[in-house]
């Protein structure tokens, strides 16, 4: 590729995901949006009830004023797998870094940039290792799927992780994740959906913590044992009855979604995140000509 040609479809990639990134902090994704639809209409509770429709109108006003739909628009963390043939991959972490800029002037997005230990605000939300770049290549691809998420400092921050020993099992698995959504779930904006990383350390599990609430809602392990496991922790988290913003009702989470990885005999690394209701997240596929697919909202034009 010609030099004034990359430069030209670095600008264009670049447009398209400060454009993304700034659309995915004002409209969810088309499965959170049906998920809380569905915990509406089967909520009892009548201040529950009312809570969940204010949460719709949010949404409403947000869309129709073009403006994030919570003041928190979180740390930008961008997943991406890219194939090795992908025609920018070099160009991508430059990309993205000032993708974010320009989101953060035109969406616009709250300054969450703070150099650690300097304490200073950078006013771009970019800095030391931000946006959190998340990388798996393809050794055979071509094209490349981005994960936006917006990491708010009230739900997926605050993640725990422990390395537990094996007699303690997937009994003790399970009760960490009560132990850290009965401790902190009421400040993450519930309903949450919740990402379990089970692996063999703390760092793995806890990066698969974050992939797991990067599935749609209510999908499934592909392994029978961590699907059924799955399902009863949601059903479990949901007895709490915390309800829409921690203030009871029937549902505590959206799902509870696991991801997991081979581990080493002696241990089990266990780790949470969460993702509040408001859990805005968007996946995009970019092919080799820099055209792109929006695979997490439906009918999108950017």
């Amino acid at each position: 590729m010609e030099t004034t040609n990359r430069d030209d479809a670095v600008q264009r990639l670049t447009d398209v995901m400060w454009k993304f990134t700034s659309y995915i902090g004002k409209r969810l994704p088309t499965d959170v949006t049906h998920k809380l639809h569905d915990l509406r209409s089967k909520e009892t509770h009548p201040l529950a009830k009312e809570i969940y429709q204010s949460m719709k109108d949010n949404q409403e006003a947000a869309d129709k004023l073009n403006r994030p739909s919570c003041q928190d628009t979180g740390v930008i963390q961008y997943f991406i797998t890219a194939g090795a043939r992908f025609p920018l991959l070099g160009e991508l972490e430059d990309i993205l870094s000032n993708a974010t800029k320009e989101a953060t002037r035109q969406g616009p997005l709250r300054h969450n940039a703070v150099e650690t230990f300097d304490e200073k605000n950078t006013g771009t939300n970019t800095g030391s290792k931000i946006p959190w770049l998340d990388w798996e290549i393809d050794p055979k691809g071509d094209d490349c799927i981005i994960d936006v998420y917006m990491a708010g400092g009230g739900c997926t921050l605050p993640g725990a992780a422990k390395v537990l020993m094996p007699g303690e099992g997937y009994e003790g698995v399970a009760e960490f994740v009560f132990d850290v959504i009965t401790q902190r779930g009421v400040n993450a904006c519930p309903p949450m959906l919740v990402g379990v990383g089970v692996s063999t350390s703390a760092e793995t599990a806890a990066r698969l913590s974050k992939k797991a609430i990067l599935r749609p809602v209510d999908s499934r392990h592909p392994n029978a044992n961590a699907a059924r496991m799955e399902e009863l922790l949601e059903e479990g988290l949901n007895e709490i009855g915390l309800g829409p913003q921690g203030l009871t009702g029937n549902a505590s989470v959206m799902g509870v979604n696991i991801e997991s990885s081979a581990r080493h005999p002696s241990t089990i690394g266990v780790a949470v995140s969460t993702g509040c209701w408001a859990h805005r997240r968007g996946r995009i596929r970019i092919k080799p000509d820099l055209s792109y697919e929006i695979i997490s909202h439906q009918g999108v034009e950017l």
